[in-house]
């Protein structure tokens, strides 16, 4: 494996914004041109990840199934989306998301400084803003498969910026 993306998300106290719905995935192959849901994310609490705070939210198993997204992405939205993601762009729409929610239920991952989630490229979350007066800062590691490595994007003109979609990986045969 490699490491294709590593961020930071912050949620200040009052006022740290909803993230919609969504997969890693359809972005990543879409934008980024990963050909297979191979990759994995670990998130790494920085603080105290409370259910009143806008933690992760996910819908286990859903990882199983591809919901496509609605409409076309806007050209360059990678410079917006990571601040504030719109409900319309990179997310599946409500039928299908209140069928995946009904079929697999929604949870929140909370728990103190220093614990960790590990979960699938192709996992349906997103999460709350944060009204309370606390932060939530999680670290996100994505990585993938030097098996899946990046090639043209599937659904955009050019590849995100390399901090976004690491291109620089090991070849699978020189390891």
């Amino acid at each position: 494996v490699y490491i294709h993306q590593s961020r930071v998300n912050y949620k200040p106290g009052f006022g740290g914004a909803p993230f919609h719905w969504h997969s890693d995935f359809e972005t990543w192959h879409s934008e980024d041109g990963m050909p297979r849901p191979r990759a994995f994310s670990v998130s790494i609490s920085l603080n105290e990840n409370h259910p009143f705070n806008g933690p992760l939210m996910v819908m286990p198993g859903t990882h199983k199934t591809f919901v496509p997204t609605v409409g076309a992405t806007p050209q360059d939205y990678h410079q917006e989306s990571l601040r504030v993601a719109a409900p319309s762009v990179g997310s599946p729409d409500r039928k299908h998301l209140t069928h995946m929610a009904e079929e697999h239920g929604i949870e929140q991952i909370t728990g103190p400084a220093g614990s960790a989630v590990m979960f699938d490229s192709n996992l349906l979350h997103g999460s709350n803003g944060n009204l309370s007066p606390f932060a939530r800062s999680n670290i996100f590691i994505v990585y993938n498969s030097a098996e899946n490595t990046l090639g043209a994007p599937y659904a955009a003109d050019a590849p995100r910026p390399q901090y976004l979609s690491n291109r620089e990986f090991p070849s699978p045969r020189g390891m």
